[in-house]
């Protein structure tokens, strides 16, 4: 696997990078040791509520979260697992997206419509989703 260092240069580049997840801020999306993802470089796109954006914070880690808002003053982002909002973001620590991850071996696109509708969902849920999370960790256990 890349160093931190490393995907920023390869994104910056113009690659795509491919790494594993640790972590649990985008529980129940992504496990970490378990999934990867796969992220772009942004180039000129237009970040929006919802996208998965790699940043760094300042003078600090690189992480991986979504986006809650955009305002002027800049981005808003939460991770799935979390319902504090840090922000603003400038749009100059914004390193990456999330184009698609590999959950157990199967490649899953953000453009996919179930996943489009889990992350619309699960903005909305902010209030909730602690509670919403130990929900859908509960099924889960209980279903294996």
């Amino acid at each position: 696997m890349e160093s931190k260092a490393d995907i920023e240069q390869l994104l910056r580049d113009g690659n795509t990078v491919q790494t594993v997840i640790n972590g649990y801020s985008m529980y129940p999306m992504l496990v970490p040791d378990r999934d990867s993802v796969i992220v772009a470089p942004l180039e000129d796109r237009k970040l929006k509520r919802g996208d998965v954006v790699l940043y760094r914070r300042d003078g600090s880690i690189l992480v991986l979260h979504r986006i809650w808002r955009v305002r002027q003053e800049g981005f808003y982002m939460v991770g799935d697992n979390q319902t504090q909002i840090e922000g603003p973001l400038r749009p100059e620590q914004m390193r990456g997206i999330l184009v698609g991850f590999i959950r157990k071996g199967k490649h899953i696109s953000v453009r996919n419509l179930p996943y489009r509708f889990y992350a619309a969902v699960w903005l909305r849920l902010r209030p909730i989703r602690h509670k919403a999370a130990l929900a859908v960790h509960f099924i889960k256990v209980c279903g294996r």
